[in-house]
């Protein structure tokens, strides 16, 4: 499996790379936080940094395959 993780305020978000089926809800949701790469593989935009946590929650929210993992400060997963 290939994930990538970013800290985004107190939130972890990781993307697992395998399971995106670039359907873009998360990008139509939150352009701030979600890109598409060469491959159209959801990565982290250069703006993630800036986004809220209810930006984070409701972008990883909408993913059809759930490969966006939202964990709390203390590694509890709160999406999916």
């Amino acid at each position: 499996m290939s994930v990538d993780e970013r800290k985004i305020g107190e939130l972890t978000v990781q993307i697992d790379r395998d399971s995106c089926i670039s359907s873009g809800n998360c990008i139509k949701v939150t352009p701030e936080l979600f890109e598409f790469d060469d491959e159209s593989i959801a990565v982290f935009a250069k703006t993630a940094a800036d986004c809220t946590r209810e930006q984070v929650i409701e972008a990883c929210e909408v993913c059809p395959v759930d490969a966006l993992i939202v964990k709390d400060s203390s590694g509890k997963q709160i999406v999916p």
